[in-house]
């Protein structure tokens, strides 16, 4: 049975953990072959060696994706080394991370998170939209959040998820006649090691209690799961979206619209 990117070559930016992680094993159980980006060498290293696994390909390419450098980077090693770009998965960010109130957080952490979280989608952008432009076609997927709609997470991380959205729109519209389709997928609260609080070093414990203080506000009374993303995203990344540009899929058990 075939899978619905077979043959297909895509990147996934953050891909060491979390959604990335998910979506390039997704990636891999659909036919496709996969460019992992993450600043995690050793993490990054073992996506590599799943979606092998699964019996597709993989390379690794290790860098900070908020620098043209590292985008054109990722897009070299898709063509020279599988000789094509289909998908572009911009999904490396960072949250806020801090008890200040969200107006008043520091430049410091204010500027890393529009770099990190909205300069990386710019320059993945720029750099793979050429070579799909000239292939006759391509989808973008970009991870924004809830945040982009409702107040959680913080002013600085809102910011520059509701750049992303913005963003989304504007390029699909200028792209659409090209076959390059460009959408989003917006999580809601879901379980990751940055919700948990692993990436904070707390204990198992603690990350279920912070889990579950999560889970009362969601009217599912639970969390999503990384492969509710992944699912997601496979499906703007494939045929079965080939008519869907600009567009948001919100992923989030109905917080929005509680």
């Amino acid at each position: 049975m075939s899978g619905r990117l077979d043959g297909q070559v895509g990147i996934v930016t953050g891909a060491a953990s979390g959604f990335g992680r998910a979506t390039a094993n997704r990636f891999a159980e659909e036919g496709a072959r996969v460019v992992i980006v993450d600043l995690d060498e050793p993490r990054g290293s073992g996506v590599v060696d799943e979606v092998r696994a699964a019996g597709t390909d993989a390379r690794l390419v290790v860098g900070d994706v908020s620098t043209l450098e590292v985008a054109r980077e990722a897009v070299t090693t898709a063509t020279a080394e599988f000789g094509r770009l289909d998908v572009l998965v911009n999904n490396a960010g960072i949250v806020q991370g801090d008890d200040r109130d969200t107006w008043d957080t520091t430049e410091e952490t204010w500027d890393r998170l529009l770099r990190v979280n909205l300069r990386s989608v710019y320059v993945c952008s720029k750099a793979a939209i050429p070579v799909m432009r000239d292939a006759g076609g391509g989808s973008i997927v970009n991870v924004a959040s809830i945040a982009a709609s409702v107040c959680v997470g913080g002013a600085a991380y809102a910011a520059a998820k509701g750049g992303i959205l913005s963003y989304t729109r504007h390029v699909a519209r200028e792209l659409a006649a090209r076959n390059v389709r460009v959408n989003c997928v917006s999580p809601g609260f879901m379980r990751t090691p940055m919700t948990t609080g692993e990436r904070l070093g707390l204990d198992e414990e603690a990350q279920e209690a912070r889990i579950q203080g999560w889970a009362r506000l969601m009217p599912t009374k639970r969390l999503g799961s990384v492969d509710d993303i992944a699912n997601a995203i496979v499906y703007l990344a494939s045929a079965e979206a080939g008519y869907v540009t600009g567009q948001e899929i919100i992923v989030d058990g109905a917080y929005v619209v509680r």
